[in-house]
């Protein structure tokens, strides 16, 4: 399967271990996929590679939990950021981009959750399809959003400022109200460093 031409990540001059809320949260000319009340005393921000095994075992083992305690109550923020690192990367970010709006996030969960299906070898573009095709997408529709280049540029702009502004190098990486945090963070490890913020 094609696919778009990842830019090269460059490492930053100087990591930081926080960055300033208000330059975090200018969201990129695609916009930003968040959850949560607005007013939320903390925001979350994730930087995401769907095809990271990492990413997967946050979303599935932590995700929902945090989700019922600190998203759906009103006391967190969640904004969730692409980081492709790869070409199957970069096709599941362009399906949830191209997917209706409100299903933004099932799509997210899906692919997650059967990362170890649709990553394995095999026929992957029939796999992303299969995927795909329950939120509305046809097999035109899906190649056309498969070779969307503004949506390429869109992705690209997020990991390339991500990268070069905040220091992101790994996935899944963390920012809780600007403190970064590398890492598939546990439940636990939310709270020790959310409940203060409180």
């Amino acid at each position: 399967m094609a696919g778009p031409a990842m830019l090269p990540l460059s490492a930053p001059a100087l990591a930081q271990e926080s960055v300033p809320l208000d330059e975090l949260l200018v969201s990129s000319g695609l916009g930003d996929k968040a959850l949560g009340a607005e007013d939320a005393p903390v925001t979350v921000v994730e930087y995401a590679s769907m095809s990271c095994p990492h990413c997967a075992s946050f979303h599935k083992n932590t995700w929902k939990p945090f989700k019922e305690k600190y998203v759906d109550t009103g006391k967190v923020r969640f904004i969730f950021r692409e980081f492709p690192l790869n070409t199957p990367a970069y096709a599941v970010a362009m399906v949830a981009r191209c997917a209706p709006a409100d299903k933004y996030h099932e799509v997210i969960d899906v692919y997650f959750n059967e990362q170890d299906d649709w990553l394995k070898p095999g026929d992957m573009y029939q796999a992303l399809l299969d995927r795909a095709m329950p939120f509305g997408f046809t097999k035109e529709t899906f190649d056309a959003c498969l070779s969307n280049q503004s949506l390429v540029d869109g992705l690209n702009e997020i990991r390339t400022k991500a990268a070069e502004q905040f220091g992101v190098s790994s996935t899944p990486t963390f920012f809780i109200n600007g403190v970064r945090e590398s890492g598939a963070l546990t439940l636990g490890q939310l709270e020790e460093r959310i409940d203060p913020l409180l």
